[in-house]
């Protein structure tokens, strides 16, 4: 069974989110989970939600926590024995295949590279997140976060691991490549789109050429790839807009004729419409690049989103992603060299 190391005191509605969502994993996944972070709260939280004594769930005690407010070198320094440490020990020792956390992103990110090490010929780590499109497959936006300024050669190595997580994960067969950039020709764009696009050329990828912020929700590309600065702004304004949206949705159905004349159409439809952009539903975002595994879920997942962070988790491990990946560049690598 593959055990996954849940980070139980990061989120903001920590332990509770962690807890009750990795009893949900347990009960629906083929999988085990330990809850790393202050036994005795865990304990008692674990006791609120039932008889857990025989389900395929441990508790790794750990003293300290990583706050939001801490400074993610800071922290990791400072804070050896915090829950996000532990519970990367335990994925670096064997003994979990992958860590999920709703903690300090930077202090998860930095944590993860450090204690687990990262995957031969990678360069920087990116995480990874999907967004839902109007044909139904999701598009991976490679990276969100994890580096505010990239190198061509990073951008290429995104793409590469990006190409990987969406086969693997989402069994897409020949994932459709694209450069985020300010407009479809190859002449738009940056210094470091331009430089990218001849190394994506290049890769063994169905490189599609430059896409548009638009084409995240079209469906038009499978992955693309951009810096973390830009990344997580379109990922920020991407999760502000569906709030707003669903918000003015809602008021609108209250307050017209749909109201009196099929009310509970419209709110199977506004239902429907909710769970296909509801972030819990993806759980959260990959880490690419390190050894075993790390996602990293928002700081404000409830259960449903650590519990399907906990299954993408250990769809990650049991799909060999990081195998691929390493076994990918090092072809590469003896292409070049030859």
């Amino acid at each position: 069974m593959i055990k996954i190391a849940v980070d139980a005191m990061g989120g903001d509605h920590a332990p509770k989110s962690e807890v009750e969502g990795a009893i949900r994993a347990v009960k629906t996944l083929p999988v085990g989970v330990i809850l790393v972070g202050r036994e005795n709260i865990i304990r008692e939280e674990l006791n609120l939600q039932g008889n857990w004594s025989q389900l395929p769930i441990e508790i790794v005690h750990a003293s300290e926590v990583i706050t939001m407010e801490d400074s993610a070198a800071k922290a990791m320094r400072a804070k050896k024995d915090s829950s996000v440490r532990v519970a990367c020990r335990l994925v670096r020792d064997g003994q979990a295949a992958g860590i999920v956390s709703a903690g300090n992103t930077g202090a998860v990110m930095a944590t993860a590279k450090t204690v687990q090490g990262m995957i031969r010929g990678v360069e920087r780590p990116a995480l990874a997140t999907a967004f839902p499109t109007l044909k139904g497959t999701p598009t991976v936006l490679v990276d969100v976060g994890a580096n505010v300024d990239a190198t061509p050669e990073m951008l290429a190595q995104f793409a590469f691991m990006g190409n990987v997580y969406s086969r693997a994960i989402f069994d897409i067969h020949r994932p459709r490549v694209g450069l985020l950039s300010i407009g479809e020709e190859e002449h738009k764009g940056n210094s470091l789109t331009h430089a990218t696009t001849p190394l994506l050329k290049q890769l063994p990828l169905h490189f599609i050429g430059n896409v548009e912020g638009r084409d995240l929700y079209t469906g038009l590309a499978d992955v693309i790839v951009c810096d973390g600065f830009i990344g997580n702004v379109a990922l920020k304004v991407s999760e502000g807009l569906i709030e707003v949206f669903k918000h003015m949705m809602k008021e609108s159905l209250n307050s017209t004729i749909v109201r009196q004349v099929g009310a509970v159409l419209a709110k199977n439809g506004f239902m429907e419409l909710k769970k296909r952009t509801d972030y819990s539903e993806y759980g959260g975002a990959p880490l690419l690049g390190v050894k075993g595994n790390c996602i990293i879920c928002h700081g404000r997942s409830n259960a449903n989103a650590i519990r399907n962070a906990i299954r993408v988790a250990a769809e990650y491990a049991s799909n060999r992603v990081n195998d691929k990946i390493e076994e990918g560049l090092a072809s590469l690598h003896d292409a070049h060299k030859a």
